[in-house]
């Protein structure tokens, strides 16, 4: 009994031994499993965020330029200025322009800027009055104005333009200069201008007549052609038909036709003009214009987008009212 007794304790500690040992293990297999399948999650989740691809939340600035017109070589190299700070500044930019100056179309360019997006809007105005209440409509709608060339009655972020009162006496010096070296010191003097409302050409016009003052030399009473070429010579025709001894063009087209009409009639008369075009300068080489005044239209629109993308950013404009300089071209200043 004692023998079979001992039999039974042995082998219940031998199955307890055994149970103890089995069960170890599986809950050390266990942990381990989740501790790995928990990491290679981690792992892939960590893997998906590194190579998935970020959303682009950048946003160009969107910088729109209106000019007077689209035919002038004068607005085509303002343009170029502003292409070129665009690019460098990275915003989005278009010129919008009218096929004529005219306010009513100005006026929808200016609209059409404000419907398409446009953050900022550099612009040269017609005319300073006409413009203003859609000028005003967007500035309330959050854009930024800066003129180039002709500023309008509102306020602006800048203004960058010749300083067309002092251009214009320059233009008025070179003629004068001209006639009395020739030993003319009297007689009548034509101005064929754009029109009475644009604030550039009424400047330009103010500084001419102010370098004859004193002299015995009547001006005559100013012209308007629109800036069209053959309406110029039209004018320029007319007024040499008078006699004249002198005449003024206010701007490309003007001086254009000047020039054409003085060549039309054989010379005889002293011609200045304002702009530089390929046709501006052909007409100073052959001796039909005796000079230009040439603006900086490239560093007008340049230096406009870059103030634009200024005032977009809420940043400090250093200068806000610029005079770009103007020089005055005539044949022995041509290659």
């Amino acid at each position: 009994m004692k023998k079979l007794l001992a039999f039974v304790l042995s082998m219940i500690m031998v199955m307890a031994l055994l149970a103890g040992c089995s069960s170890d293990k599986p809950k050390e297999a266990a942990s381990t499993k989740e501790g790995t399948t928990k990491e290679n999650s981690n792992k892939k989740e960590d893997t998906k965020k590194d190579t998935g691809k970020k959303e682009d939340t950048s946003k160009k600035h969107k910088v729109i330029l209106i000019t007077m017109d689209s035919i002038d070589q004068h607005w085509v190299n303002v343009d170029k200025g502003a292409q070129k700070a665009a690019d460098e500044l990275g915003a989005e930019y278009k010129w919008m322009a009218p096929d004529k100056k005219d306010d009513a179309q100005q006026i929808e360019r200016v609209n059409n800027a404000v419907a398409d997006g446009a953050d900022a809007i550099v612009i040269a105005a017609n005319g300073p009055d006409a413009i203003t209440a859609a000028l005003d409509e967007a500035k309330t709608a959050g854009i930024k104005i800066v003129y180039v060339d002709s500023p309008a009655n509102t306020e602006a972020c800048a203004t960058f333009s010749t300083n067309n009162k002092a251009a214009g006496k320059t233009a008025g010096g070179v003629l004068l200069d001209e006639l009395k070296a020739k030993g003319i010191s009297e007689g009548k003097i034509g101005i064929v201008n754009v029109n009475p409302s644009t604030d550039s050409v009424v400047q330009r016009e103010a500084g001419f007549r102010e370098a004859f003052e004193g002299t015995n030399f009547e001006i005559l009473e100013t012209q308007y052609g629109e800036g069209d070429v053959a309406k110029s010579q039209e004018i320029a025709d007319n007024y040499i038909t008078q006699g004249i001894v002198g005449i003024f063009g206010t701007n490309e087209g003007g001086s254009v036709g000047v020039g054409n009409a003085i060549k039309g009639a054989g010379g005889g008369v002293v011609g200045v003009g304002f702009d530089k075009s390929d046709a501006n300068v052909s007409l100073v080489k052959d001796g039909s214009l005796l000079a230009i005044m040439a603006q900086n239209p490239d560093v007008m629109g340049y230096e406009g987008v870059k103030a634009a993308i200024q005032a977009i950013n809420g940043e400090e404009i250093p200068e806000k009212d610029v005079d770009t300089g103007v020089s005055v071209i005539t044949k022995d200043a041509l290659p």
